[in-house]
């Protein structure tokens, strides 16, 4: 099998088994195998196609970029990555989205949940969207775009098990919210603002340790070290 195909298999089994594991397979296997048992097997899954799509991806052939990555691209990526990052760092305290993170629906979305009531998936989206803008090749495209699409269809997919869960935590917290970022802020639903400290101080410091990483890593310099080095 051509090596692009292999990374687009890579992925879909990534994406899919995911996807499975996560809603229709979850409840049956938690009953059949504990919820220790289940998590280990997620993780198993998880692991291994995340080792697959590595190695499809390195093993895959370089084909021609669909487009020149100048500076006025890099930069725009650049800015996508920092608001990832805060996104991202943002999600990690007082999201309802997470188990037992919060009992009640917040009153109002501040803040990262103003923008989206998905700020981690939404990150994880826009990393995707990044690295195809800088890095259009079709491997990159495939893993990149693959990420992306699986981030948003699980966001959908949250909101749909949330409401069937806990309908008197999400319903309320859907009204002040939106999937698509700044809908909500928009539409009046809610106020843009309200970010915390650690919200813009954690998210630069991902952001400059993540686009430095790419330097040992890949050997590129990413983010703003593009034009420090």
């Amino acid at each position: 099998m051509d090596g692009t195909l292999m990374v687009a298999l890579a992925v879909a089994v990534f994406v899919g088994s995911h996807l499975a594991l996560s809603h229709p397979l979850r409840a049956p296997l938690v009953k059949a195998l504990g919820n220790g048992g289940f998590t280990g097997l997620y993780a198993v899954v998880a692991l291994a196609s995340l080792w697959w799509i590595s190695k499809t991806y390195k093993a895959a052939p370089l084909t021609p970029p669909l487009w020149e990555a100048g500076d006025l691209l890099w930069a725009v990526a650049t800015l996508i990555m920092l608001i990832a990052s805060v996104l991202l760092v943002g999600s990690l305290i007082g999201n309802p989205a997470m188990p037992g993170m919060v009992k009640a629906a917040p009153a109002e979305a501040r803040g990262v949940y103003a923008v989206t009531r998905h700020p981690m998936l939404w990150s994880f989206a826009l990393w995707g969207l990044a690295h195809i803008i800088v890095y259009p090749v079709a491997a990159n495209i495939i893993v990149a775009g693959g990420m992306a699409a699986f981030a948003l269809v699980g966001a959908a997919a949250l909101d749909a098990k949330k409401a069937r869960l806990v309908p008197e935590l999400w319903a309320p917290w859907k009204r002040v919210t939106s999937y698509v970022p700044f809908q909500a802020i928009a539409e009046g639903r809610a106020r843009f603002g309200g970010f915390r400290p650690h919200d813009i101080a954690g998210g630069l410091v991902i952001w400059l340790g993540a686009t430095w990483a790419h330097i040992p890593a890949a050997g590129i310099a990413a983010g703003i070290w593009r034009w420090v080095f």
